[in-house]
């Protein structure tokens, strides 16, 4: 690995840093998209992380972003920087799979609001990543699975894998995932990026497929804290086609970076972490408390709500909400579902009077949480309780039950809350160690600051896997 700053080779830059470049005319968007596109060429037919790539259409939105540029016209960070979508983004000039091989040549008639935001914001979209079937924990046989660059046999995170692997390589500076128990986050500690899983309601979900509405949050995933909040400024907002969006003031996400971090308030629940995590996890979650206090951030003790009875109540609600997103093609097409067939059978079997318990635990877990975290600015916990396992230690813990995988996640999901996966270390199999800061509703400025500041004085974040095996 190396540490990927050198200006020669642009696609090992962050968004941010490829933002500054086209901002002082060092490079040009068409450099940009030619170079991730050399990218994609050399590595994707090892690392499986594109379902689609829209060649001639990236070229010529570069073409026209240097057009503006030349013109002295700039729509801000992101314009001209190339990026991609997971493929569960509805558009028009591209199929819209979710992940599902009975979707394969869905052609939508309208793109979902989150790409015509991007692209209004000047973002140039690659093409559509690679994921999970339907967006639940297992990809459809007949599609592609990506491929951790860190190596082929760690795990690459969940449904929003192919966003992991494709920034973890290089191939594009920002993608958007989706998190319904873990799925920004998963794949950002295990691809060694930085993730934000929004406020529930902070970025619109108007014509991304559903997995299950009540849990979804769609949001960006990068090489970094500002990377995320570069994309959060054209992300985020209320939207008429999106009604549950919160109608809320979006700040200026890169305008309070780099505040400093004196009498930040961030707690750490012992006992919930304890004896669960590796030796490895433990040493990087000591190493990060030990940054953030020389930082001036205070670590304080916090004890979390139980949780035992909160993952079968996001099973419940998972997997109902999930059969009702699925209702006009399962059972009707059973036959073409893979590995999500078996959860649409769980949630059609989900009783009202389960659905209802489930719920309520809901209302009365949430509350308990928020309660828990009132003293403090935010919580630091794992992402999972080991840092990136590898593909059979990840299909033994989800036979073992979801609720080891959940463990650190569903919590935020459940509760709509804000959390930041950020690069906090290596395991000692080489593999990424991700952890999490998780704040109150619409905490995401001081999240994005805290991820900010930190990376400032590691440098987690800028280390790149080795990809001569991959190509």
């Amino acid at each position: 690995m190396h540490d990927g700053q050198s200006m020669g080779n642009t696609t090992e830059l962050g968004l941010m840093d490829a933002a500054r470049l086209l901002a002082r005319g060092a490079v040009s968007a068409t450099a940009l998209v030619e170079a991730a596109l050399d990218r994609i060429t050399a590595t994707d037919e090892a690392l499986k992380s594109f379902m689609v790539v829209a060649v001639e259409r990236a070229m010529a939105q570069a073409e026209a972003a240097d057009a503006a540029r030349a013109a002295g016209q700039s729509r801000g960070p992101l314009h001209g920087v190339p990026i991609a979508v997971k493929d569960l983004c509805r558009t028009t000039w591209a199929p819209t799979s979710a992940g599902m091989w009975i979707h394969r040549d869905y052609m939508a008639e309208e793109d979902c609001t989150v790409v015509t935001r991007l692209e209004a914001a000047g973002a140039i979209i690659l093409g559509k990543l690679s994921m999970t079937e339907g967006a639940f924990a297992h990809h459809h046989p007949k599609l592609k699975t990506p491929v951790n660059p860190w190596g082929a046999d760690f795990w690459a995170g969940a449904s929003s894998s192919g966003s992991g692997t494709s920034v973890a390589s290089g191939q594009c500076y920002g993608t958007l995932g989706s998190d319904t128990g873990g799925s920004i986050r998963f794949p950002s500690a295990c691809n060694g990026i930085t993730g934000l899983k929004p406020t529930w309601g902070r970025v619109s979900r108007a014509g991304v497929f559903a997995l299950a509405d009540s849990l979804d949050h769609v949001g960006p995933m990068a090489r970094t804290s500002e990377d995320c909040a570069a994309m959060m400024l054209a992300l985020a907002g209320a939207d008429p086609r999106d009604p549950t969006t919160l109608d809320a003031p979006v700040p200026d996400y890169l305008a309070g970076l780099a505040s400093p971090l004196r009498g930040l308030r961030i707690g750490f629940d012992e006992a919930l972490v304890g004896d669960l995590v590796s030796a490895d996890m433990a040493a990087a979650l000591k190493e990060a408390m030990a940054v953030f206090r020389s930082l001036g951030a205070r670590i304080l003790p916090v004890t979390l709500p139980d949780d035992s009875a909160m993952f079968d109540a996001w099973n419940a609600i998972c997997t109902a909400e999930c059969a009702v997103a699925h209702k006009d093609t399962y059972p009707a097409q059973k036959d073409a579902y893979g590995p999500l067939g078996d959860v649409l059978e769980i949630g059609h079997a989900v009783s009202t009077l389960d659905l209802a318990a489930a719920m309520q635990l809901r209302l009365i877990y949430v509350g308990a949480l928020q309660t828990a975290m009132q003293d403090v600015d935010m919580v630091l916990m794992p992402v999972m309780a080991e840092g990136t396992p590898t593909i059979d230690a990840f299909g033994k813990m989800v036979e073992g039950g979801i609720d080891t995988l959940l463990k650190f996640t569903a919590p935020a999901d459940m509760a709509g809350l804000p959390a930041l996966t950020f690069p906090g270390g290596f395991d000692s199999k080489g593999a990424p160690v991700g952890m999490q800061l998780m704040g109150p509703v619409l905490s995401e400025p001081a999240l994005l600051n805290a991820g900010h500041v930190f990376q400032m004085v590691t440098d987690w974040h800028t280390r790149r896997p080795d990809l001569s095996p991959f190509t």
